[in-house]
């Protein structure tokens, strides 16, 4: 679900100046992005069985989905800080094609996806709300392992989560109205509590009180995943009777959202040169979504079932994203180009 972990590779694991190992040997800072893109999925699947198992267990916990995201996002801007921002200033023209790739390509793969499987109009609008979410931050992360431009992978997730409450409900309602009602006001104003409020709160935080707040960092991304693995069981518990048979359909249109995203984002990064350490950032940056902001807006707007494609992707994108750094950074290190 940017869901996910607030790890800055450039920041938390490998300190100021960013980047990863030139040599591909397995430092400290190497090791704890790999433990935690591997163990956050295998909770994260954890949690789902256990939303599926004991559905009772939490019955009337939906309105609780907001606020858990709130703590995530929070988390989130904790870990943020101006050098964020300054990529933006450096390189203006990629982080734009970034924002753009990521909201053409994954909200036009959720539309197509939805026709091309016939899916119900909640699992449609699901799908497509998953599209039409910002990057997550677990793609700065996948994007470290995969010896990826980080610092570009940084920049356009943080500023498509600034630009989240003015672009995620006009492309809801231009892609998924036509399955389901949609309040794009009401999203607004949902993304911006849920959401960007959270994110500049923490960033507040963290100028005023840096020093206090560099302390626990590093419980920053177990916290987040422990809080995004509660939204997962909830969402998973509100649609437990319809899972068993349309987890396959789900999965199928998960695997195929990801998947498509990353190549185009991919290749959307060798199509405009940006040279293969950015154009791995772009991979991540359009094929890894805030799937948690998704399942909690799907939660609030449409129904627990529409909230099933993010949890499934929550799950997945993190695997896949985990499994394509790993064959990105060997093929980094077998080819003198890097590409």
């Amino acid at each position: 679900m940017r869901s996910e972990q607030p790890v800055r590779p450039d920041q938390t694991l490998t300190g100021p100046t960013g980047g990863a190992d030139p040599t591909g040997g397995a430092d400290p800072a190497d090791k704890a992005a790999r433990r935690a893109v591997t163990v956050f999925p295998v909770l994260v699947l954890a949690a789902g069985a256990l939303g599926l198992a004991l559905p009772d267990a939490f019955e009337g916990w939906g309105t609780n989905v907001p606020y858990l995201l709130g703590v995530v996002m929070f988390c989130m801007g904790l870990t943020m800080t101006p050098l964020d921002f300054q990529g933006v200033v450096k390189r203006p023209w990629a982080v734009a094609l970034g924002l753009v790739a990521h909201y053409v390509i994954m909200p036009g793969l959720g539309w197509l996806i939805a026709h091309a499987l016939g899916l119900s109009p909640q699992l449609a609008a699901g799908v497509i709300l998953v599209g039409c979410a910002p990057s997550g931050t677990a793609s700065n992360v996948v994007t470290y392992l995969a010896r990826g431009d980080v610092a570009l992978s940084v920049s356009v997730a943080t500023v498509s989560t600034v630009l989240a409450p003015l672009v995620t409900p006009p492309l809801t309602l231009l892609l998924a109205g036509e399955y389901l009602p949609v309040d794009a006001g009401s999203m607004v104003t949902d993304i911006l509590k849920t959401v960007l409020l959270p994110v500049l709160a923490g960033l507040v935080v963290r100028l005023l009180l840096g020093r206090y707040v560099d302390r626990v960092l590093g419980a920053l991304p177990w916290l987040s995943a422990l809080t995004i693995a509660a939204i997962v069981a909830i969402v998973v518990a509100g649609s437990a009777a319809a899972i068993k048979s349309a987890a396959a359909l789900v999965f199928l249109a998960v695997f195929l959202h990801n998947g498509l995203g990353l190549a185009l984002g991919y290749g959307a990064g060798k199509l405009a040169r940006l040279g293969p350490p950015a154009s791995r950032a772009m991979a991540f940056e359009v094929g890894m979504q805030n799937s948690g902001l998704a399942a909690s807006l799907a939660t609030a707007h449409f129904s627990p079932l529409a909230a099933l494609p993010a949890a499934v992707f929550s799950v997945w994108h993190n695997v896949s994203g985990a499994l394509v750094a790993a064959w990105l950074a060997r093929r980094n290190s077998s080819s003198p180009s890097g590409a």
